[in-house]
């Protein structure tokens, strides 16, 4: 099958699970039909799918992944031994694992084709993200606590794991208290991380934009706590901070010489 196939027949059996979308037409455009799918991936909720659907997803994804450009941690330079800095998609990166900055639900963004990073790791995962988040919430029995992180597969992504966790919410001023869950995040992962043998983790800005923890005093939680972690346990972990917009690279850059 074709790219364009397989989009076809993806759009076509997510439209006929659920009756409300059954009338909906495929648009001919290319870019439109892949909003549509990515849309239908976000509002579908946490079930099984047929294994012909996955198969036909996986090698979807996996194409679609492939020509936006997949980075490897090997090819990138170190700006201090074992600390790297990287703009750009972390769903194209291939390391260890990246983080998600999740919310308490878990299971991802249902707004289709919204902006944030939680919104693009489970629709370039694949379906199979959500349903395994959905299936770990469930055995948990609550909703995540801030500060905490989770492991699972990555599925369709090119990296091996993801750690999602989940930063607090600023209503205001930033206070001691979220200063602390956010230093928990890095650390939540950096132990879970070193649990289970991943050798390098890609953070991304966690809690800035759609959370409004300035992005400054985040970045700057963000590289004390690593550091420390690193120096307290002596661990080989190699961190990515990886950042997509602009300024948080400037400010990174700065604070990481």
């Amino acid at each position: 099958m074709t790219q364009q196939e397989r989009r076809i027949y993806l759009i076509g059996e997510l439209l006929k699970e659920q009756s409300k979308y059954r009338d909906i037409e495929i648009p001919q455009n290319e870019q439109e039909q892949k909003r549509l799918l990515r849309s239908m991936m976000n509002v579908r909720p946490p079930m099984p799918i047929g294994e012909d659907f996955l198969s036909v997803q996986d090698a979807y994804l996996q194409e679609e992944t492939a020509r936006r450009g997949v980075t490897d941690i090997a090819d990138l330079t170190p700006v201090e031994p074992g600390i790297y800095l990287w703009q750009g998609d972390i769903t194209t990166l291939k390391c260890g694992a990246i983080v998600n900055a999740a919310n308490s639900g878990m299971t991802g963004c249902y707004a289709p084709c919204h902006g944030c990073i939680d919104n693009a790791i489970h629709t370039y995962a694949g379906l199979q993200l959500r349903l395994a988040c959905a299936n770990m919430m469930k055995k948990q029995g609550h909703e995540e606590e801030t500060g905490k992180a989770k492991l699972t597969p990555a599925y369709n992504l090119p990296c091996d794991s993801i750690l999602h966790t989940v930063g607090p919410i600023i209503y205001g001023s930033v206070t001691e208290k979220d200063r602390e869950l956010l230093a928990s995040c890095y650390r939540s992962c950096l132990e879970l991380a070193q649990e289970n043998g991943i050798g390098s983790v890609a953070f991304c800005c966690i809690s800035t934009g759609e959370f409004h923890f300035p992005n400054e005093k985040a970045a700057e939680i963000a590289v004390q706590t690593v550091k420390e972690y690193r120096r307290q346990t002596s661990s080989k972990i190699e961190v990515i901070f990886n950042v997509f917009k602009q300024i948080d690279y400037e400010i990174y850059r700065e604070l990481l010489g």
